[in-house]
């Protein structure tokens, strides 16, 4: 039997993942910006970014098969697991005994944008501050 486990709901109205939503919310909204912080908390650890490097290549697989190239226990990746599932980062299909974890590459794919905008803004202010063109170390 197969059971489809989704990812937490999502808390935000009008958010990233809804249509319509805004890719980045108000950062004064308490809620949205409770929802970036899960975000940047979970890819806060190194532990974290392995596991979803590891899914970026595999696609899927088990905290069984996460721990194996870890450093870690199988018990500890099922807490970064957690973090990861709190955050919507991945979800879990349970099959039998194992939950097999996939990316939810939404959550990240804003994100992502919301840095590139951030990046975006401190080049603009920069430019107007140095000028236009490449920017040089001290001399």
């Amino acid at each position: 039997m197969t059971d489809t486990t989704p990812p937490p709901a999502d808390p935000e109205p009008g958010g990233p993942d809804r249509p319509g939503g805004d890719p980045f919310p108000d950062p004064a909204d308490p809620v949205a910006a409770g929802a970036d912080d899960r975000v940047y908390a979970a890819l806060a650890d190194r532990t974290r970014r392995d596991i979803l490097d590891i899914l970026a290549t595999r696609g899927r697989a088990t905290a069984t098969e996460l721990a194996g190239p870890l450093p870690v226990t199988r018990q500890a990746v099922a807490k970064h697991l957690a973090v990861l599932r709190d955050a919507r980062l991945i979800s879990g299909t349970r099959n039998g005994r194992e939950v097999h974890y996939a990316l939810c590459p939404g959550r990240l794919e804003a994100a992502a944008r919301r840095l590139a905008r951030l990046a975006a803004a401190w080049e603009a202010r920069l430019a107007q501050r140095h000028g236009p063109g490449p920017r040089s170390g001290p001399t």
